[in-house]
């Protein structure tokens, strides 16, 4: 049975996106939840049924007694709010504040470097522009890691303690290894990412979404 006061959760998710970053989270917190498992690779996010839950076409989306909540920074905000058991947050008022500026971060600058690597057509279509996207979008994403990389220095985590910030950028270069750059120069994000790898909760995250992987390419 489900806790009482505790609502019915559902998470729209597609593996390797940042919808690991709320799944980890909701992992971390114990919380009970569903998966929907949306197959962005065969464009799912973009059927008529997806769009009616999100009309943005894009995951995560939080479905929380069937109303829907979207966008990557207002989901993490949600889960630490509503399991504050978890400490997904600093309790100081003002770090608090500090942690939503570091994701924001991410979501307004790391993310959007991120994607001119995997997917340089999307942003321009001349013939032979793909490495030229993806060199200009490394620069910058390499600029935005020495911010992170100097702020780790002598530190295990963003803050004092493990929360949303970390988790978020554990999916921010995790993306960055995926396509195989070289981070030699961040040995400080490195070891963050290390450090987060061996979290059980992030064990449990990527063993699920390698079986999802198996399911939507077998």
């Amino acid at each position: 049975m489900r806790p009482q006061n505790h609502p019915q959760l559902t998470l729209y998710y597609a593996p390797v996106s940042c919808a690991l970053v709320p799944f980890l989270l909701l992992t971390e917190a114990k919380a009970q939840f569903e998966i929907v498992k949306i197959n962005n690779d065969a464009h799912q996010n973009l059927t008529p049924e997806y769009l009616q839950i999100n009309p943005k076409g894009k995951v995560p989306a939080l479905a929380i007694n069937n109303e829907i909540l979207t966008e990557n920074i207002a989901i993490q905000l949600w889960i630490a709010q509503q399991f504050p058991h978890a400490n997904l947050l600093p309790k100081d008022p003002y770090l608090q504040i500090k942690a939503i500026s570091w994701i924001s971060w991410f979501a307004s600058a790391i993310h959007p470097h991120l994607t001119p690597i995997n997917k340089p057509q999307r942003y321009c279509d001349l013939p032979g522009s793909e490495e030229n996207v993806r060199r200009l979008s490394t620069n910058l994403l390499f600029k935005d890691f020495e911010i992170a990389e100097n702020h780790l220095i002598n530190r295990q985590w963003f803050f004092d303690d493990f929360t949303t910030v970390d988790a978020y950028f554990f999916w921010c270069f995790r993306r960055a290894v995926l396509f195989e750059l070289d981070l030699s120069p961040f040995p400080n994000c490195q070891l963050h990412f290390e450090r987060m790898s061996r979290r059980e909760s992030t064990k449990k995250v990527i063993h699920y979404e390698f079986t999802v992987f198996q399911e939507f390419t077998s």
